[in-house]
């Protein structure tokens, strides 16, 4: 696929959005530009967690992010809560980007008009629920509002490009990219192409990720599950086995992810790790390809998900974590802490 691209808005050249002027109505509330900031703005189309979170990351980014649901409610609620975690997380000092939150903040707009909230935008990000009809029914109606540059892509995380954006006028500029929730903590971002994808759509929204402080990775093609959950799954089914079959605790088998393979994970993948091992990638099968092929050989069949083992590990994460909100939100928020320190340790190290 090439080289990253340098990210320019869409309509540097030829063709902006669609549809009428940017002034006013449609229920937008706007939000001036800080002084200095380039005058490029994305459309985030959702305003749930995932949305949410990619409104921040946007910001972060300097850019102008109209931020667009079906609700007024539920919109002054997605901004109040922006806006309540980038001052926490300005107070700690884990805020992303160069600008203070209220700048940051003053980049984001909302609106319940989706015509008005995509006019100008360079890259639309839908965030929308993981329900096919309802992602296919959105991108319809933008496939009828854009113009020939702008790019389309979704937050999916497991409905492959083909299913959503196949038979779209525009799908040449259509795309997923997949990001890891949540993505204001977690930087990688999956770029998945419909096979019809151009690729100058691939290398405009790497370039554009690049530039935001995101870690995109690219596929050459689409599958199931894309990468991350086709090896997240693999992890899942094997310690649903392990603890099904009564080898290990459900909170063992999560100690030896954390405090075992997890530890090195955080900062080298599997492969490298194999590389690490031994004395190169060759040297590590030579030693342990019999090994793996024979422990490989026992794993069992995909699991059910269900029954005796989803009791026995639902009552001991239930113990651990009492299914209640109060309990849940902060052991989130616990968790986004350690990954926002993480990353903080991350870049320190790679910058030394």
């Amino acid at each position: 696929m090439g080289a990253a691209a340098t990210w320019r808005p869409p309509w540097v050249g030829s063709g902006r959005l669609k549809g009428g002027g940017g002034g006013g109505g449609g229920g937008c509330c706007s939000a001036a530009s800080p002084a200095g900031m380039e005058s490029s703005q994305v459309a985030v189309v959702g305003s749930g967690l995932i949305g949410r979170s990619w409104a921040m990351v946007f910001a972060a980014g300097g850019f102008k992010v109209k931020l667009y649901d079906i609700a007024q409610q539920q919109l002054t609620s997605a901004l109040e809560n922006i806006r309540k975690q980038m001052k926490e997380l300005e107070a700690s000092g884990f805020l992303k980007g160069s600008l203070s939150a209220e700048k940051q903040l003053a980049l984001i707009s909302i609106c319940t008009d989706l015509k008005t909230a995509v006019e100008g935008a360079a890259f639309i990000q839908e965030c929308t629920p993981e329900n096919l009809e309802l992602k296919k029914k959105i991108f319809g109606q933008l496939d009828l509002i854009v113009g020939d540059n702008v790019i389309l892509s979704s937050s999916t995380s497991c409905l492959l490009p083909s299913k959503l954006f196949t038979g779209l006028k525009h799908v040449k500029q259509c795309i997923v990219s997949h990001p890891v929730n949540p993505p204001y903590f977690v930087p990688l971002v999956e770029i998945v192409p419909h096979p019809e994808t151009d690729p100058s759509t691939i290398e405009r929204t790497y370039a554009l990720m690049k530039k935001i402080g995101q870690s995109p990775v690219k596929l050459n093609r689409e599958i199931e599950g894309f990468v991350l959950n086709r090896l997240q799954y693999a992890v899942i089914s094997e310690a649903w086995r392990l603890v099904g079959e009564g080898i290990i605790s459900p909170t063992d088998l999560d100690l030896v992810m954390s405090d075992g393979l997890g530890m090195r994970y955080a900062f080298i993948g599997p492969l490298e790790t194999m590389h690490l091992n031994a004395e190169g990638i060759s040297n590590y099968c030579e030693r342990y390809r019999e090994g793996m092929k024979l422990v490989l050989n026992t794993f069992g069949p995909v699991p059910e998900f269900s029954g005796e083992t989803e009791q026995k590990i639902s009552q001991a994460m239930s113990e651990k974590i009492p299914v209640v909100p109060k309990h849940l939100n902060a052991r989130r928020e616990w968790r986004d802490e350690c990954l926002t320190g993480l990353a903080k340790l991350k870049k320190q190290m790679s910058s030394n």
